[in-house]
């Protein structure tokens, strides 16, 4: 999911530069994104969206790294373009975002449900019909108030996050590989701009039945990984 957010173009010096996200990507920019998806991309998604939704709040840790370790690789390539070392600064920032993160877990867990709950937020937003410019209001009510949720409820606001982008990943690599037969291009294309619906509803479908599955098969993994981060993992009294 947030490998979408940069594109790489050539300049003049052949070296390539990060261009940043001056919008919110519309479901048209999905889209053109997912026809230049290689099938090697559109795997790993499938399977890093798979490992999100099944195993979200049980490897919640070194998810919610790998997540800061490509925001970090993000920023650390737009700044290191402009000085024509896009890949150092890249493998730098996302070195010194995970290593942040692991002392940090539980404000990590609050970046990561913040930047989902934009998502959400300006999704529902222009999905009502309101102003497209003015998306940003919808994006940040999204990420207060999914961001104070996950000091409210932290294995809640992990696993809903978790099923969320496994199924937004999940959803995208599929569209990508689906891409590739070029028969299936128009009728793809026509049926999600004719039906605003259509791809709401299919990353819904698979996050909430992620969500139910973290929730009633992830009691074991809840106690050994949520037992410093979440509070409730002391041991049992002895009995006397």
């Amino acid at each position: 999911m947030l490998s979408t957010l940069f594109v790489t173009t050539p300049a003049s010096s052949n070296a390539a530069h990060v261009q940043p996200v001056m919008h919110f990507p519309g479901q048209g920019d999905l889209l053109t994104w997912c026809q230049g998806m290689s099938i090697g991309t559109g795997l790993l998604l499938i399977l890093l969206g798979l490992v999100y939704l099944l195993y979200g709040w049980s490897q919640y840790k070194w998810l919610v790294t790998v997540n800061a370790a490509l925001i970090g690789m993000y920023v650390g390539a737009a700044i290191g373009a402009r000085y024509n070392y896009m890949l150092a600064g890249g493998a730098l920032g996302g070195v010194l975002a995970a290593s942040a993160t692991l002392p940090l877990v539980k404000w990590a867990v609050a970046v990561v449900g913040g930047v989902c709950g934009a998502l959400v937020g300006a999704a529902i937003w222009q999905l009502a019909g309101l102003q497209p410019d003015m998306a940003w209001a919808g994006a940040m009510t999204g990420l207060v108030g999914f961001g104070m949720l996950s000091f409210i409820l932290l294995r809640g606001s992990v696993i809903m996050y978790t099923s969320l982008q496994g199924a937004m990943m999940l959803i995208i690599g599929l569209l990508g590989l689906m891409f590739k037969h070029q028969d299936t291009i128009p009728k793809i294309t026509q049926a999600m701009n004719t039906q605003p619906f259509v791809l709401p509803i299919a990353v819904f479908v698979p996050a909430i039945l992620g969500l139910i599955y973290q929730q009633t098969h992830s009691s074991g993994g809840a106690g050994a990984g949520g037992g410093s981060a979440g509070g409730g993992g002391g041991a049992p009294a002895p009995k006397k």
